[in-house]
């Protein structure tokens, strides 16, 4: 049976004897991550303040946390307009990632189009997003080889995109 070892705001640590020996599992909440494009078929990115990383600024796609009993395209869509103040009328799911056994969670990735203006407060301070960026896709490619978009539950998003793409027969 599974005993919380540590509760956090965010994550949750659990402990279970198994087989002679103790496993640890590590639960944290359920996001998404989004890619949302410009009509002129580019793919907007954040560069955010992040004091608790190294480096403390990252780029990344619009991404965020689903609250409890939200679906992923209510949440994709309150993410958006937070972060870079768009909705998307087109709002494609393309993948979803689960995690199980030691690290546990469930990543949604979708595809923003046919954006319109329509701004919320971020509850995270407007002062966290330095730049929202448009990026060509040869140009966040680029972006990733260099490293300066590091985080991997991204870049995995992006390569699966290109293969969903690719299936669809189109480009962005």
């Amino acid at each position: 049976m599974e005993k919380i070892a540590w509760q956090g705001k965010f994550i949750k640590v659990t402990t279970e004897e198994m087989l002679g020996s103790t496993w640890e599992r590590a639960y944290i909440p359920n996001g998404l991550v989004i890619f949302p494009v410009t009509d002129e078929g580019k793919i907007l990115v954040i560069r955010e303040k992040r004091p608790h990383e190294t480096p403390n600024v990252r780029l990344k796609p619009v991404s965020g946390m689903l609250d409890a009993g939200e679906a992923p395209e209510a949440c994709a869509q309150r993410e958006l307009q937070e972060e870079i103040g768009f909705k998307a009328m087109t709002l494609t799911r393309f993948w979803t990632y689960k995690t199980s056994g030691t690290v546990n969670s469930e990543t949604h990735f979708f595809l923003a189009e046919n954006l319109v203006s329509s701004k919320l407060p971020n509850p995270d301070g407007e002062d966290t997003i330095e730049a929202i960026i448009a990026l060509t896709p040869q140009e966040l490619q680029e972006k990733i080889q260099s490293e300066e978009m590091r985080w991997g539950v991204s870049v995995m998003g992006w390569f699966k995109l290109q293969q969903w793409l690719g299936g669809q027969n189109r480009e962005l």
